[in-house]
């Protein structure tokens, strides 16, 4: 586990970045914290890492921004709004999992069951202006993308 505190805007972008930097071409990340603390803040710098030059909305009524990058492809879910999981069927979250994709998810646990496993978890708390984030391997692909991290505060 790796605890961070950010400060600013820019700062949790650049945090973004680094993530994106370091993760392989398929993984699933978690985004959780309470409105505000800067999710789709952090999803920005990562999906501009990419190679993004548009501008990175949140998904909060679409439910799901998909992103065709140079190298990449990039699904960003916000489910604040999903009143059941199973409304993830309608999105083709079946198809979007069998292919070569990283998948952002903030407000996980609206999809819990239907979403697979995360391989990193980013937990994000406010602490005044800063940001206290807490990033958490749940698999091998996490493991990996932790030790490639190169960020500093």
């Amino acid at each position: 586990m790796l605890k961070l505190k950010v400060s600013g805007e820019q700062a949790q972008e650049a945090l973004g970045a680094a993530i994106a930097a370091a993760a392989p071409s398929s993984c699933v990340i978690y985004l959780i914290g309470d409105l505000g603390a800067g999710k789709t803040t952090l999803a920005r710098g990562f999906i501009r890492a990419l190679g993004y030059k548009g501008a990175v909305k949140s998904p909060t009524y679409a439910l799901l921004e998909p992103y065709d990058l140079p190298d990449r492809r990039c699904y960003h879910f916000d489910l604040y709004r999903l009143a059941d999981p199973e409304e993830l069927e309608y999105l083709g979250i079946r198809d979007l999992l069998q292919s070569e994709a990283i998948l952002l998810v903030e407000w996980p646990e609206k999809g819990e069951g239907e979403l697979p496993p995360a391989d990193l978890v980013i937990e994000i708390g406010h602490d005044g202006e800063c940001r206290q984030l807490q990033i958490k391997s749940h698999s091998e692909k996490g493991n990996g993308l932790l030790q490639n991290l190169e960020f500093s505060t």
